[in-house]
């Protein structure tokens, strides 16, 4: 798989139909909003700008490279830190909630051209769906919303009695599969891996050592059929998800959830957001020890992109219809269902 690959979004994209102008002052506004779309991760990718230089050419109906002078200096000239939406919005009043629309279906393209669907622009197309009072059947295609609750005090309430409770119950459990791993291999009993949490923040996230090696680094390699790396008690740790167990603790912590995304190493997390634009939108919401996709078959190696787009599609799933019965459901396919089991070497 490519790096440099045509990125994936999961679902149809956006259509938006020109809003044209003949005066260019009246574009400025518009060339003010792309661009502050462009610097909305923090940075200003080259894509990004040529995308917006290109969206400003079609509304005036020219060549990107034929901008009126005055726009080509706007647009050189702008300063994300003197940018106020607020105050830029006024200017589209008069707009109809349709060419409202479009602004935003704008603003995604410009923010999506460098293959990378962040946390911090995703955050700026929701800010500008509010400024512009649109509702969620005028942009449900071009913004991710969250189901209310899955980020409140229910969902942490439940994290922390089931977490607690296992803990309490199953700690004769947890020391015996230590001892195991520290007798059967060289090694400790616990394998500390760096992922992501919500917010894309780094976390450390607990398992039982299940390989021969402890790869935390900028390149890890995912755990395949009949892997050499794999122990003898590893293997049964990994297809019946005890190596998993450690996790609760993080939940107690409040980095994890019992359901949620699976986190992903780092090397992977970095790979994948620039291969499939949806990616990062799973770190709106605390990772999980399971998760829909897993409980669906989507689980173990991604040696495809589809794998990982699939995982992707179910994770989007959990978080759209989210409820504490789901939560439950999921709990029960994990103990209970067979195809949590597919594809764990």
């Amino acid at each position: 798989m490519k790096a440099d690959s045509e990125p994936v979004r999961i679902g149809a994209a956006p259509e938006w139909t020109l809003i044209r102008h003949d005066d260019v002052s009246s574009i400025f506004p518009i060339a003010d909003l792309l661009m502050a779309a462009a610097h909305a991760d923090g940075r200003l990718d080259t894509r990004e700008r040529e995308k917006a230089l290109e969206m400003i050419a079609k509304l005036l109906d020219c060549e990107w490279n034929d901008l009126p002078p005055v726009l080509v200096i706007r647009v050189a000239d702008f300063d994300p830190e003197a940018f106020e939406l607020g105050r830029c919005v006024e200017s589209f009043r008069d707009m109809t909630p349709r060419e409202r629309r479009r602004l935003v279906a704008m603003v995604r393209e410009v923010c999506d051209a460098d293959g990378s669907f962040d946390l911090e622009e995703d955050n700026f197309v929701m800010a500008l769906v509010l400024f512009l009072a649109l509702t969620e059947e005028d942009v449900g295609d071009l913004v991710f919303r969250v189901a209310p609750g899955l980020d409140g005090p229910l969902k942490r309430v439940f994290d922390v009695l089931f977490a607690g409770t296992f803990l309490v119950s199953a700690w004769p459990l947890l020391l015996a599969i230590g001892l195991a791993v520290r007798t059967t291999s060289k090694g400790p009993a616990l394998f500390k891996q760096r992922r992501y949490g919500q917010g894309g923040e780094e976390i450390e996230v607990w398992k039982f050592r299940t390989m021969s090696v402890q790869e935390n680094d900028a390149k890890v390699t995912q755990a395949s059929k009949n892997d050499v790396r794999v122990t003898a008690l590893g293997r049964v740790l990994r297809r019946t998800s005890l190596d998993e167990l450690p996790q609760f603790v993080n939940v107690l912590l409040g980095t994890m959830s019992v359901v949620g995304p699976r986190p992903h190493a780092v090397a992977h997390n970095r790979h994948y957001k620039t291969q499939i634009l949806e990616y990062t939108l799973r770190h709106k919401v605390k990772p999980g020890i399971t998760g829909w996709a897993q409980v669906n078959g989507w689980r173990g190696e991604t040696d495809t992109l589809d794998k990982m787009v699939g995982r992707v599609d179910h994770d989007l799933a959990y978080m759209r219809d989210w409820s504490l019965w789901m939560d439950l459901r999921i709990v029960w396919l994990t103990v209970f269902g067979s195809k949590v089991r597919q594809n764990a070497y």
